[in-house]
């Protein structure tokens, strides 16, 4: 088991060295070599929610061509604009929202060049909004509806009865919770912007110049293709959290004498390709044209992550189910938090809070926790923050001309880890007692 175990983890690290797609084909070679090198019986692939995610792309990717994310950009700009000196409380609110609404953190990479530029102008620390914009972006990936993190851990848990409603009544409060007081930590971060020694040097040697205030916050009028989109996009959004909230509003199918309503993932499948659907037939975007934005093809490489290494990370535990329970069954059950502690490293290592709760949260089911603490310890999933080379990270620090966003000396003392630590465990701690006083 521990060599088989070495080879899954030289594949996740090589994967996600690679980039891209390279951590699902890594996936896909780690699994070959337990297959025909150890004998394992390989599992059924992820497909219902390797599904629902291409779905929830689809409608994501045609809102982006008809102008959707662009519109949802300017509102959040007008908004930064209008009150800059609170650019460190608003801007994490800002990538939240459109993280919960689009189920990607990608989408936080419109935003948080606008989130620099209004805090260089108000001469406010650019790191200081743009560490905890990028935390809250992946924060949200936990309390999404649609995002692929929390298909997954619907599907997982869809055999204790638990709805869509029962995740979000946790999730969403503990992770918004999470991200403010991350943002209140982040007010004092750092020198003033304008005491800073390295602003003052790219000012001194004319590598950027002094920043004035912003003083016209223009208002910008969505063309009736970016309204309508969003609107569709949205609507869609509000279906799936009522059919997930409530059963008994998706239609009810005879299944061998009994009445069962429509699964959540067949539900999701279903709302988000009829959104995809109707956006390119009000809007007359060309369905070329979704297929060749940002949102897709980020979209596509969760996919064929998800395809690789939920396969393989399947296989692995059902493989070695009985000697892994054996061993820290009674451990975990008296310390939840160490499996807290394997979801939040495996993040690190897997780059992916999808793949991470198909690689793990099977076994935490199979060690018999409560899938509510299993609920509660769902945002542990975010840290892949802790290793600054994360697109969104390294994006944030290239934004910031200021130079005060970056990364330490020693690696891991950069912009990000004070306010990921924080949101992390106060949504953590949130979580676990919401989900007690709930359940």
């Amino acid at each position: 088991m521990i060599l088989q175990l070495l080879f899954v983890l030289v594949a996740i690290i090589v994967g996600a060295r690679l980039g891209g797609i390279g951590l699902g084909v890594m996936g896909g070679l780690g699994l070959a070599v337990l297959t025909f090198v150890f004998g394992l019986q390989p599992t059924a692939p992820p497909i219902d929610v390797m599904l629902m995610i291409a779905a929830v792309i689809a409608a994501a990717s045609c809102m982006q061509a008809a102008g959707g994310l662009d519109y949802m950009v300017h509102l959040a700009e007008k908004l930064l604009r209008s009150h800059p000196s609170r650019v460190t409380l608003l801007s994490p609110l800002v990538t939240y929202t459109f993280t919960f609404l689009a189920g990607t953190g990608h989408v936080a990479y419109s935003v948080l060049p606008v989130i620099a530029e209004v805090a260089r102008e108000s001469k406010i620390r650019p790191e200081r909004p743009l560490g905890i914009a990028v935390i809250a972006s992946q924060q949200a990936i936990t309390a999404s509806p649609i995002s692929a993190a929390t298909v997954a851990l619907l599907g997982l848990l869809s055999g204790f009865d638990i709805t869509l409603f029962d995740i979000l009544i946790i999730t969403v409060p503990a992770t918004l919770i999470g991200v403010l007081v991350g943002a209140f930590c982040s007010l004092r971060v750092g020198k003033e912007l304008m005491s800073d020694p390295e602003y003052l040097r790219r000012v001194e040697e004319g590598m950027i110049e002094v920043a004035k205030p912003y003083e016209n916050v223009a208002y910008f009028k969505g063309d009736r293709k970016a309204v309508l989109s969003l609107c569709i996009f949205l609507l869609a959004t509000l279906l799936i959290v009522l059919f997930g909230s409530i059963p008994s509003l998706r239609p009810a199918f005879e299944v061998d004498g009994v009445m069962k309503s429509l699964d959540m993932p067949l539900a999701i499948e279903i709302i988000m390709l009829s959104a995809a659907a109707l956006i390119l037939l009000f809007t007359g975007i060309n369905g070329m044209k979704a297929a060749q934005d940002s949102v897709f093809s980020a979209g596509m490489q969760a996919v064929i992550a998800l395809f690789g290494i939920a396969w393989m990370g399947d296989t692995f535990i059902k493989g070695n189910l009985e000697q892994l329970t054996d061993s820290i069954q009674g451990i975990v059950l008296q310390m939840p938090w160490l499996f807290c502690l394997a979801l939040f490293v495996m993040s690190i290592l897997l780059y992916s809070q999808a793949a991470t709760v198909r690689a793990i949260m099977p076994l935490g089911i199979a060690l018999g926790l409560s899938p509510y603490l299993l609920i509660a310890l769902f945002p542990a999933v975010n840290g892949y923050f802790f290793i600054p080379n994360y697109p969104t990270v390294v994006a944030a620090i290239n934004f910031d001309r200021t130079g005060t966003t970056g990364i330490g000396k020693y690696l891991l003392n950069h912009s990000f880890m004070m306010p990921g630590l924080v949101a992390t465990g106060v949504a953590l701690v949130i979580g676990v007692l919401i989900s007690n006083v709930l359940y």
